[in-house]
């Protein structure tokens, strides 16, 4: 049996952090490392998805409760414009194993990769 990621252990109390928002099967908190000024994680309760690939083919409700709830924190702490990124494999640097968007917002600016 693999052991608990650290979203599980976050998500159990066993690793501190604050859970910024939640529903019935996702729940959303502060990235560690900021990449840009709100940059949230969501990620789904159970750990049955190692990456978006898995999680779109496995239980799309699942994905799409993500999608709304990074939507929601879009528009609570920022414009409502915002980036969702899912890093899939290693080499394009996942470095948690348990599926997880990144929520970017707020001045991203003109530079940024577009379209």
């Amino acid at each position: 049996m693999s052991e608990p990621s650290v979203f599980t252990r976050i998500l159990g109390g066993e690793i501190p952090s604050e859970i910024v928002a939640e529903t019935e099967n996702v729940f959303a908190i502060r990235d560690i490392a900021p990449q840009a000024p709100v940059h949230l994680l969501v990620i789904p309760k159970q750990n049955d998805y190692r990456n978006v690939v898995e999680l779109a083919a496995g239980d799309p409700a699942l994905l799409a409760e993500m999608i709304g709830l990074a939507n929601s924190l879009a528009a609570e702490h920022a414009d409502g414009d915002f980036r969702l990124v899912f890093n899939t494999g290693p080499h394009a640097g996942q470095t948690v194993f348990h599926v997880h968007a990144h929520v970017l917002a707020g001045g991203l600016g003109e530079e940024s990769v577009g379209a």
